[in-house]
């Protein structure tokens, strides 16, 4: 069989494929334009041939994978431009901003500054995962890699942003290993630059003075046989900024113009320098619209809250409910002797709740086990939420670790309490409010 001309695999009329048990493989390929098998479980399929239409169906933006380890992550592979026609697949990454310009006082105390916004949602990770490195013009190699190594003890991955081909070669020999990015090609320099990218293995980051420079600049660069690209779509202010931005996405997931299909770098501080309030209402706006690398001077707390539980919400599948993981939260300084309230891993059930709970002032021990991620009654009428599994979960978590023998349930389930006070011998079921709001006041309540 022949498609435009390439010889994709031979019949054998008299012997069934061994994949799909289809004399013409028609039944396999359906099945691969169905996403059920991959082209490349074909025993029949040459390695021209495969090459060939591996990348006519590789996604319209190429996956890109920056840094190592721990600090390995994937950008682009996009292949929809909005959420709801299906899920988003590389979720944007934060950078914090250096550059040579600052002083030692001032580059210490960003460095040290980094690790405080660290911590744990829902099961991800939310911190500041990458450091820009900027070399201002003045700068020479020593200075410029001297930065770099002072940033790279922080073991973050890096994106350097450099334009001197010699200073960006000096500059790799001691970060290269940890697979960082190279943003510095331009028109002016492109070959110079691919050519210390490719020396080192990194990713080279491009930019232009407007989208058509850019274009030709990628379009040149691919033909030097570089597609490990990242396209830096920074303009001269924020209008700008958001439709070079917005324009190659278009252009990639719509237009099928692979030319502009890499991942996007947004530099917000060379767009609105030292406003750190705009900076972060930009970082907003680019985490749906569609940063895939953004630059900002900070990440305090009052910028990571929103911006991370907006990246969470946005490049998350909505078929896969969002879990908390199921142990023992103590709350409000509780210890083993506290009250012991339960409810579902529903992730917006546990917030809802446990921001009640702690609003009440009251210590106590909130218990969360496995209900499938779904809300009270859902997982209660799927059986998932029932005596059986708050028993045993009680018996085998908690009673080991907690002394109190109270036990508050939803109020939404209090037929339960009956076979769980059957199931949990010793232990006082208490039904509690029907609605979250309520908890404050029946709290209280009891501790009156």
């Amino acid at each position: 069989m022949a498609l435009n001309g390439i010889q994709i695999f031979k019949l054998t009329p008299k012997k069934n494929c061994k994949e799909c048990g289809c004399p013409t493989c028609m039944a396999f390929s359906m099945k691969v334009a169905q996403g059920a098998m991959q082209i490349e479980q074909c025993p029949h399929m040459s390695d021209e041939a495969l090459a060939s239409l591996s990348e006519a169906t590789a996604p319209p933006m190429k996956t890109i994978k920056i840094g190592t380890g721990d600090a390995e992550f994937t950008l682009g592979g996009e292949t929809v431009l909005f959420r709801h026609e299906k899920t988003f697949v590389s979720k944007p990454r934060y950078a914090v901003s250096l550059c040579t310009c600052m002083d030692d006082a001032e580059v210490d105390a960003k460095l040290a500054a980094i690790p405080h916004v660290d911590y744990d949602r829902i099961g991800e990770r939310m911190h500041v995962e990458l450091v820009y490195v900027n070399c201002d013009a003045d700068a020479d190699a020593a200075k410029y890699t001297a930065l770099v190594e002072k940033a790279k003890g922080l073991g973050r991955t890096l994106v350097l942003g450099c334009t001197d081909p010699e200073i960006a070669k000096a500059a790799l020999e001691v970060c290269k290993d940890g697979k960082p990015v190279l943003n510095g090609a331009n028109a002016s320099n492109y070959e110079a630059m691919n050519a210390v990218a490719t020396e080192a293995g990194v990713v080279l980051g491009v930019s232009g003075k407007d989208l058509n420079e850019l274009y030709d600049t990628v379009a040149a660069l691919e033909k030097l046989g570089n597609k490990n690209l990242v396209l830096d779509t920074t303009g001269a202010d924020v209008k700008e900024t958001f439709a070079n931005t917005v324009q190659v996405r278009r252009a990639a997931l719509k237009d099928q113009d692979r030319t502009f299909g890499y991942p996007s770098i947004v530099n917000l501080v060379k767009i609105a320098k030292g406003d750190h309030h705009l900076q972060a209402a930009l970082a907003s706006v680019f985490t749906m619209k569609y940063g895939s690398i953004i630059v900002m001077e900070q990440m305090t707390y009052a910028e990571a809250l929103p911006l991370f539980g907006l990246r969470q919400n946005v490049y998350t599948d909505p078929q896969k409910p969002m879990k908390v993981e199921p142990g023992i939260y103590p709350l409000n300084g509780a210890d083993e002797n506290s009250l012991v309230v339960t409810t579902v891993d529903f992730a917006l059930t546990y917030f809802v709740v446990s921001g009640e709970l702690e609003r009440s002032g009251v210590p106590l021990n909130l218990v969360i086990n496995d209900a499938g991620g779904l809300s009270v009654l859902t997982s209660w009428a799927a059986g998932k939420f029932s005596s059986t599994s708050i028993s045993e979960y009680i018996k085998e978590e908690v009673e080991p670790k907690v002394k109190c023998r109270k036990l508050v349930i939803p109020g939404k389930v209090a037929v339960l309490k009956g076979d769980l006070e059957a199931k949990l011998p010793g232990w006082e079921i208490i039904v509690g409010p029907r609605e979250a709001v309520q908890l404050v006041k029946f709290l209280k309540d009891m501790q009156a």
